[in-house]
């Protein structure tokens, strides 16, 4: 950006570290249960969805709706955000795209269980304020602690029931479209 003024290279350095905060105070949110700090964190038409389908929720209300339904079959749980890539968008500077890596220790269905976490996020700044208009989960695993070190790799290692469904990813092994996704984010902002 040769030719970007200080004020504005400011200013897109400020947005990078709120949006940076909003996937950290997420997973606090989560862990303490706080429905009213969740729906804060979310555009009134934003939505939170996951890539094999479990979520599809439309719409702040239905948002914390899900998370209503969800912490009635998870207990404890402890989230973390490992690396977050935010890209601003050029043409509209109230919005962005991100990519979160996280892991999560979860007490669920009566087992606790290790978590590894994707999360695609669209972002709007919306009222001042950086908020998710949309987020999708995806997961590597979803498994019982004593079950992570034989079964790490697997392609069936989601298990977030007594059912086990497929990772979504590493990508590059488990979608046909392979990782093709990552264009979106390697870019640097213009």
């Amino acid at each position: 950006m040769p030719d970007a003024t200080t004020e504005s290279r400011l200013a897109r350095l400020e947005s990078r570290l709120e949006i940076q905060e909003l996937a950290v105070l997420y997973g606090f949110y989560v862990d303490e249960r706080d429905l009213d700090g969740l729906r804060e964190l979310f555009c009134e038409d934003g939505s939170m969805s996951s890539e094999d389908g479990t979520y599809a929720a439309r719409g702040v209300e239905s948002v914390i709706a899900t998370y209503e339904r969800r912490f009635e079959s998870l207990g404890a749980s402890n989230h973390f955000t490992h690396g977050h890539v935010v890209r601003l968008d050029p043409d509209d500077p109230d919005r962005a795209v991100g990519l979160v890596a996280a892991h999560a220790e979860v007490h669920s269905f009566g087992t606790p269980m290790q978590v590894a976490l994707r999360y695609k996020d669209v972002y709007r700044r919306t009222g001042g304020r950086w908020r998710f208009l949309d987020r999708c989960l995806s997961f590597m695993y979803y498994l019982p602690m004593a079950d992570l070190a034989t079964t790490f790799g697997r392609r069936d290692t989601v298990r977030m029931t007594d059912d086990r469904s497929p990772a979504d990813w590493p990508e590059a092994l488990f979608s046909s479209q392979g990782n093709s996704f990552l264009r979106t984010y390697d870019r640097h902002d213009r």
